[in-house]
């Protein structure tokens, strides 16, 4: 009688999950850009904590690179506003799966095992990526100077999956805020952080962190926007969306405003992709 009731009790259980897959799917409309389009709202993920790509302003506002392209995208496609939800890096695939957002544009890589499970629009954002140590450091010069030693990285990000495949021999460290892992690295409590040239050189330049950057780019990285699979309509808009604001220089507009005067987005988007 008893193992009947655990039965009849775990069945329950699993219809019970069941159900609770179906909501989570129902949450996905079968068009989001049309959704997106009568509400005239989109939901955009992003960290808000990885500058100069997506920050908060003085003004408490999502504000940076990947957040003036997000709103530029959604006026071209024709959605009014976007409501930016905060997430981490470590989340966003399974946010995208869940219905939590509509898109993420948040410095994304489209890697191999990403692609698996979202699909990505055209890119938008490339950096490279270097390793930052203290500035009195002058033991780690390169790559193999790291080996045994505390490396921090942001959870979830390529850095992560580069760091672990490269550095199989010293103690990475993973952080859910980019800014975390850099006070860690003021504080001595790491090595190195394997970062993106603009953001750690942005958080030693707010944070006035004693930190540098040595030895040679490790990897370069394109940005894109991503998004559940099976959604054609909203990855042809913003694929055009993006390519519109590449040929009449939006984007270089907002790369020389957020990242720099000197930065060639659009020619290192390209150089990227040539080297794929």
């Amino acid at each position: 009688m008893q193992m009947r009731h655990f039965m009849l009790k775990l069945c329950g259980s699993a219809l019970l999950g069941l159900a609770a897959g179906t909501t989570v799917a129902q949450n996905i409309p079968a068009d989001i850009l049309a959704s997106a389009r009568a509400a005239g709202v989109i939901r955009i993920a992003n960290t808000q904590s990885s500058p100069p790509w997506s920050l908060i302003d003085d003004k408490l506002q999502p504000a940076g690179y990947d957040v003036e392209v997000a709103k530029e995208v959604a006026r071209r496609i024709g959605v009014a506003k976007v409501v930016f939800v905060a997430d981490s890096f470590k989340n966003f695939v399974e946010g995208l799966k869940a219905g939590k957002y509509d898109l993420v544009m948040n410095d994304l890589t489209p890697t191999p095992e990403r692609e698996k499970q979202v699909d990505f629009a055209a890119p938008y954002g490339v950096e490279d990526f270097r390793i930052f140590v203290l500035s009195s450091n002058s033991t780690i010069k390169d790559q193999p100077d790291l080996k045994g030693r505390k490396v921090g990285v942001t959870t979830g990000t390529s850095n992560e999956t580069w760091a672990r495949a490269h550095l199989k021999e010293s103690d990475i460290r993973t952080y859910d805020n980019g800014g975390f892992v850099f006070n860690d690295l003021g504080n001595g409590r790491i090595d190195a952080v394997i970062s993106s040239h603009f953001g750690g050189m942005k958080y030693a330049n707010v944070n006035k962190l004693p930190i540098k950057e040595v030895g040679p780019v490790l990897i370069y990285q394109l940005s894109a926007p991503a998004m559940v699979k099976g959604q054609p309509a909203l990855k042809d808009a913003v694929s055009k969306a993006i390519a519109d604001m590449t040929r009449d220089g939006t984007l270089d507009r907002l790369a020389r405003r957020w990242v720099g005067p000197e930065f060639d987005m659009v020619g290192d988007i390209q150089r990227a992709l040539r080297q794929q």
